[in-house]
């Protein structure tokens, strides 16, 4: 019996130094990241990081996503727009799509967050500026040449920041454009269950139900003006949320 415990006690020992040697891996691997350099490639080792510990965050979190609608991906890059309920919103998005290699557009303040700032500002992760609009265009730009040079699909919050209340928020239209200069399709997706992450942890597991709603097609988004093509994506993200709201 004693001789099991400690075979036990030695394995767990054994877990803990290999997870402290792998986050360590993870906190140096940070440091070599420039962020004054605006990257317009993606890495597959600083992608591997974000993915993998993101799994490892997902099974400790204890959090069940369901997933539907994905077989309804295009192929090839597009642009993922979402309701936004939560930060474990783009963590959890950037998971289940680990194939499709997301760039988010993102609020400035994520990219000073320690280590992970820096990992997905070098997974070309791109911060804008809302209250300057010619720094916001810049932005715009920058995001369909990631698209266009096939670096990485870009995903966007349209409502603009955390949406606390039911239904959706104003969308911010100008974000469309990303998908018209890039001449791709528009993924819209909803997520459900993540605002009660945070209230269920440690006691409780969270299921998140994540959807891809619909796809607006890229003759659609040529078509269509970009307040045209907000009407139909959040139209799209209300309906699916409300078939959710039994669930």
């Amino acid at each position: 019996m004693m001789i099991v415990l400690i075979i036990i006690l030695w394995v767990l020992l054994g877990i803990v130094a290999l997870f402290a040697a792998y986050f360590l891996l993870i906190a140096v691997s940070s440091l070599f990241v420039d962020m004054n350099r605006e990257y317009d490639r993606d890495s597959k080792y600083f992608r591997w990081l974000l993915n993998s510990s993101t799994a490892v965050a997902v099974k400790l979190i204890r959090i069940h996503i369901k997933v539907t609608g994905k077989e309804n991906l295009p192929k090839g890059r597009f642009l993922l727009v979402c309701n936004h309920r939560s930060k474990f919103d783009p963590i959890l998005s950037w998971h289940i799509f680990a194939k499709e290699n997301l760039s988010f557009i993102s609020k400035p303040e994520n990219f000073k967050v320690p280590i992970y700032g820096r990992i997905i500002h070098r997974c070309c992760f791109m911060p804008i500026d809302r209250e300057n609009p010619r720094n916001a265009i810049k932005t715009v730009k920058r995001a369909s040449k990631l698209i266009t040079d096939d670096v990485a699909s870009v995903a966007v919050y349209p409502e603009g920041t955390r949406n606390y209340g039911k239904g959706l928020l104003p969308f911010h239209n100008a974000m469309f454009k990303i998908a018209q200069k890039a001449n791709v399709p528009v993924v819209v997706m909803t997520v459900k269950g993540t605002f009660e992450i945070q209230k269920n942890f440690p006691l409780h597991k969270s299921v998140v139900n994540m959807d891809v709603a619909g796809v607006i097609s890229v003759e659609t988004v040529k078509s269509f003006k970009t307040n045209e093509l907000g009407d139909v994506a959040a139209e799209m993200m209300t309906k699916r949320l409300k078939e959710l709201e039994g669930v």
